[in-house]
């Protein structure tokens, strides 16, 4: 099975228009285009009964002390964790393509409505769900794609994986309101083929040059 995009290369950078944030020299980030990206695959296995999409983080800081704080910076040796940014299950086997902003355009504050998605898709919380739970003015269930907004001062860029996962079930074993990790358990025995690219992201402008 292959995944590939149009709207950046495999080990490529995500564009801005694709990510929650964008830098700003004034206030180190603002909020950006958030527009899911553009995915397409194709060699999808027979037998196949629905496809299942998820975009993880995987260098996330496992402890939040030091982001986004002034005059200090996020060690690259601190040990990292995963955030999912997108889980979107039960897509249709024959369906070859995502559009480019068909699952998200804008941020949404308290996010985007869900489980329910095009194609008779469904899509669970993303882990900014968490992140903006004390904020009164971001809390909320945030459904579906939220793109990059690592920590303006962390030392590494950060790892956006794309996973495409063809499956021998047409839906999962999910119920209500589910977690990028709560896919990955009801997917566990039911995956004939899967297929990654991978985006790079940073906020950190001396990342950038």
């Amino acid at each position: 099975m292959k995944l590939w995009s149009d709207s950046f290369a495999d080990n490529g950078k995500i564009p801005g228009k694709n990510a929650f944030c964008v830098i700003d020299p004034a206030t180190h980030v603002t909020l950006s285009d958030n527009r899911n990206p553009h995915l397409a695959w194709s060699d999808v296995p027979a037998g196949t009964q629905s496809l299942a999409v998820i975009c993880h983080d995987y260098d996330v800081p496992s402890k939040g002390d030091d982001v986004n704080q002034e005059g200090r910076t996020i060690p690259t040796d601190l040990p990292r964790v995963d955030f999912f940014h997108w889980t979107l299950v039960e897509l249709p086997p024959l369906l070859t393509s995502i559009a480019e902003g068909e699952f998200s355009s804008g941020v949404t504050a308290r996010g985007k409505s869900g489980p329910t998605a095009a194609h008779g898709a469904r899509q669970g919380i993303n882990d900014y769900t968490a992140w903006f739970a004390g904020d009164p003015e971001m809390s909320g269930d945030y459904f579906g794609y939220d793109g990059p907004c690592p920590p303006w001062n962390d030392t590494i860029a950060h790892h956006y994986v794309f996973t495409l996962y063809a499956l021998d079930v047409p839906k999962l074993a999910l119920e209500g309101t589910f977690t990028g990790q709560q896919v990955r358990n009801a997917m566990a025995g039911h995956i004939l083929a899967e297929a990654k690219i991978t985006g790079i992201y940073t906020l950190n402008p001396a990342l950038t040059k």
